[in-house]
């Protein structure tokens, strides 16, 4: 059998009962063989961005990180995350556009690796206050791959989230 290894996702999402759906997705991703230890971070609230920037027409997400240990391969894991949001109404029409559910592989181990369908660590990690915030209140110590200390990447854009009420 395979060694467990620690991966970081993000889930969120704007649509819907955002709160109620990101439970349900966190009890999916408990009981999907393979998967133990699904520890959620605090929820955070952002304004939806789209290609354009910023949306304030669109619904805010909710979004936080989660830490789980996986004997999943990486394209396994990615199979069952797609399943899980699939299953919470996910339906994927334009890139960036609202959904209900939105979970992507931000860190798995120490594995570097680009491929046409999957990227780790997630390119735009490094960038995304709705990452960095939230991992940073699970993980303090974290660090992102090729980038740095998360807290230290999250302090300049703390403004850009704020503790989901």
């Amino acid at each position: 059998m395979a060694e467990p290894v620690r991966a970081i996702l993000a889930i969120g999402g704007n649509l819907g009962k955002r709160r109620k759906t990101i439970r349900s997705a966190l009890k999916a991703l408990a009981v999907t063989p393979g998967i133990k230890k699904v520890i959620c971070s605090p929820l955070v609230e952002s304004s939806a961005v789209t290609a354009d920037g910023v949306d304030e027409s669109k619904p805010n997400y909710l979004n936080g990180v989660v830490q789980i240990q996986t004997t999943l391969k990486p394209k396994e894991l990615l199979e069952e995350i797609r399943r899980i949001e699939t299953e919470h109404g996910r339906v994927r029409l334009e890139r960036w556009g609202s959904r209900t559910l939105d979970i992507d592989i931000i860190t798995y181990g120490d594995v570097l690796k680009a491929g046409k369908e999957l990227t780790i660590p997630h390119p735009r990690a490094f960038e995304r206050a709705f990452v960095l915030v939230p991992w940073a209140m699970l993980e303090p110590d974290a660090v992102l791959p090729g980038h740095g200390y998360v807290k230290e990447l999250a302090a300049p854009m703390q403004s850009e989230v704020w503790l989901a009420k």
